[in-house]
C-alpha cells in the first residue's frame, strides 16, 4: 500500500486538516450516494479533530457515524467511545448526524456479534471515510498484540464485519470493525500525535511479523487508494 505522510506543527493545524479532508470527502459522498458513513476510533487524541469537524458546513442529517471499535460498556462509562463521540463530535452542526453505536445493553460482546453485524450491514459500503488511531503497543482499532482473535481481525479474507475480541491490553473485552470493512474505506487515514507514536509508527514500517504490531496489517493492506498518515508533535 502506498502511504502519504501529512505532518503538521500543530495539533491545532492536523485537526483543521484533517476535518476540511474528511468534510470534503463527506461531501462528495452526499454528492454522489445521497448520503455519507465515516467511522471514528476513540481515545484522547481524536478530541480536537472532533471538535473541529463537528463545526463543518455539511448537510450532517445525511451523515452516519459509526466506531471502529468499542469497549464493551455502557454509555454511561467514560470509557465508552460512544460517549466520547457524542459529546465531541456530535454537536453543533453534527448533532444532525446520525450515530450507529457499537455496544448493544445486555448481551455479551460476543453474543451481540450477529446483531452488531446485521445493523452495519444496512450502512452502504464502502464506507466514506475511515479514522483510525494507533497504541504505543502497535495496535489499531481492536487489534491488539496477543488477542485472542486477531488472526481472524486481520484477516483480508475471512468475510466478518465485526469481532468481539478480547487482549491482554485491551482492558475490557471489545467488539471492532474487522480489516476489510477499514482497507475498502474511500479515505483511510491514521491519526497520530507525540513523538512517541511516530517512533511506532516507524518501528511498524520495518520487517517483523504482523501480530506483534497489529497495525502492520492496516499498512501492508491491500488498497488502491494511499493511507493517509496524519501527525503532528
Amino acid at each position: 500500500m502506498t502511504i502519504r505522510e501529512h505532518p503538521y506543527p500543530t495539533r491545532e493545524a492536523l485537526a483543521e486538516a484533517l476535518a476540511t479532508g474528511v468534510a470534503a470527502v463527506l461531501c462528495g459522498g452526499i454528492a454522489t450516494r445521497g448520503e455519507a458513513v465515516l467511522a471514528v476510533s476513540g481515545g484522547s487524541t481524536p478530541r480536537l479533530f472532533f471538535r473541529t469537524l463537528s463545526g463543518a458546513d455539511i448537510d450532517w442529517a445525511r451523515v452516519t457515524v459509526c466506531l471502529v471499535d468499542e469497549r464493551w460498556v455502557p454509555e454511561t462509562s467514560e470509557r465508552s467511545n460512544t460517549r466520547l463521540v457524542r459529546e465531541n463530535l456530535l454537536v453543533g452542526r453534527a448533532a444532525a448526524a446520525r450515530l450507529e453505536p457499537l455496544f448493544e445493553a445486555g448481551p455479551t460482546a460476543h453474543e451481540a456479534e450477529g446483531e452488531v453485524s446485521r445493523r452495519l450491514s444496512a450502512l452502504p459500503r464502502p464506507f466514506d471515510a475511515v479514522i483510525l488511531g494507533m497504541g504505543n503497543d502497535g495496535h489499531t482499532a481492536s487489534f491488539f498484540p496477543g488477542g485472542d482473535r486477531l488472526a481472524e481481525a486481520i484477516d483480508p479474507d475471512a468475510g466478518h464485519r465485526v469481532l468481539a475480541i478480547e487482549a491482554p491490553g485491551a482492558g475490557e473485552p471489545r467488539i471492532t470493525l474487522a480489516l476489510p470493512f477499514l482497507l475498502e474505506a474511500r479515505f483511510l487515514a491514521l491519526h497520530i500525535e507525540g513523538q512517541d507514536k511516530r517512533d511506532t509508527l516507524t518501528k511498524a514500517l520495518e520487517d517483523g511479523p504482523t501480530e506483534a504490531m497489529p497495525v502492520r496489517s492496516v499498512l501492508r493492506g491491500r488498497r488502491e487508494e494511499p493511507l493517509q498518515v496524519f501527525w503532528a508533535p
